[in-house]
């Protein structure tokens, strides 16, 4: 059994990488974010702007628990915070799980995020810092937890094709 996490900043293709490298294992892709928006019936932002992000938190960590404990294989996208709450970086050091850090730098993760924000609830809020401070000091917050990956994988200027196979060459050893 595989259970196969990825983890990272937003932006950093967890999602994409994920679909791919699901599709070249031949396992299930799950995105945590769209298992929580299908389970609510609204989107990320909807639930965000409805309840708080502490309710979102609450609905995230029931979400990764829950596939945890299922007998399955599969490859998981977590959001980028879910690591840093509740303490759902402990799941990733689990003996079943084989969890990966897609890392980027703040100049990669903000090239791609630049026209993104209005999907990006956490990016939408009102600052006077430019996206990459803003960037900076998340990935400052949320770098203990998301160097308890098993894994560290950088994407800096790779195509997805190679992050995909550098993956795979990671799981293999």
């Amino acid at each position: 059994m595989k259970k196969i996490i990825l983890l990272g900043y937003m932006g950093c293709g967890k999602s994409t990488i994920g679909k791919n490298l699901a599709k070249q294992l031949e396992l299930p892709f799950i995105d945590l974010d769209q298992k929580i928006e299908l389970q609510q019936g609204k989107s990320i932002t909807q639930i965000f702007q409805d309840h708080g992000e502490i309710y979102f938190r609450k609905l995230e960590h029931q979400a990764l628990n829950n596939l945890i404990e299922q007998d399955a294989s599969f490859v998981l996208s977590l959001g980028g915070g879910t690591p840093c709450y509740a303490n759902n970086h402990l799941v990733l050091e689990l003996p079943q799980i084989d969890s990966i850090y897609l890392k980027g730098s703040i100049e990669t993760l903000a090239n791609r995020l630049e026209n993104h924000k209005e999907h990006r609830p956490v990016l939408n809020k009102d600052s006077q810092d430019t996206l990459e401070t803003f960037i900076a000091k998340h990935l400052f917050d949320r770098s203990y937890f998301y160097y308890k990956a098993k894994h560290i994988l950088p994407i800096d200027n790779k195509s997805i094709d190679q992050v995909v196979q550098e993956t795979i060459q990671v799981l293999e050893t």
